[in-house]
């Protein structure tokens, strides 16, 4: 893409600065990079944009994708930083909801007072038949400790699919991540393909493989995938209640 994304760490904070003219055919290129960052579940991702400016102002939409996708999953804050006033003032006209903020030292200082510790538990898993057995043990762990008994069952199901898609599709490593939002269970499978999932509205159940997405698609408030850095995830969210 012709504008510039660079990416860096801040903490448990990633920081995504743009640089140059903000253009229609900046747009795909520019979601999937913002899309990977959250795909790593940060605690927070701040868009640096003091050395961008927009040459076209409907590329603009892309920053309303990624703040949608983010409110699905994985429930991380998106804030827009530095924008320069012409930019502000678009921000402000397409989409008032854009969370803006002068610096990033005033983003992060927002942050800072807001608490952003999320409950998590991560496991590593080989593309082994055992791996689904372990993987269930360890939601059951999960949802005992965050005490979520009604839950146990379908995010047993979820992860029992979402791993043996790995084993059976992807054959890579891959990393199981179950976290607490306030509302949600969110489950989270990491793997080494950038092949997504078949959607199961685009199958008859006679020729799934086996009950896979059709049941996730059953059980889960939410799911989808997004790119990740050298392959993808897989998500889903169940309500906690």
């Amino acid at each position: 893409m012709a504008i510039q994304c660079a990416v860096s760490v801040d903490g448990a904070n990633l920081v995504a600065s743009l640089a140059g003219g903000l253009r229609l055919t900046d747009r795909p290129a520019l979601q999937e990079q913002l899309l990977k960052c959250l795909a790593d579940q940060p605690e927070a991702l701040l868009v640096d944009l003091s050395a961008m400016w927009v040459d076209q102002p409907p590329a603009l939409s892309s920053f309303t994708v990624v703040l949608r996708q983010a409110a699905q999953w994985p429930g991380t804050p998106v804030l827009f930083c530095a924008p320069r006033p012409r930019t502000r003032e678009l921000l402000s006209t397409a989409d008032g909801r854009l969370p803006l903020y002068p610096t990033v030292e005033a983003a992060l200082a927002h942050l800072d007072g807001e608490p952003r510790t999320v409950p998590s538990i991560s496991e590593d898993l080989l593309p082994v038949t055992g791996s689904t057995r372990h993987a269930r043990d360890v939601t059951t762990e999960a949802c005992a400790r965050w005490e979520l008994p009604g839950l146990v069952a379908p995010a047993s199901l979820i992860v029992t699919e979402l791993v043996a898609n790995v084993i059976d599709h992807a054959h890579t490593m891959m990393t199981l991540r179950l976290s607490l939002r306030q509302r949600y269970l969110n489950i989270a499978v990491r793997d080494g393909s950038p092949h997504p999932p078949v959607s199961a509205a685009g199958l008859r159940p006679e020729i799934a493989s086996g009950r896979g997405l059709l049941l996730i698609d059953e059980l889960a408030y939410r799911w989808g995938h997004l790119p990740s850095n050298g392959g993808k995830v897989v998500w889903a969210a169940l309500r906690r209640t």
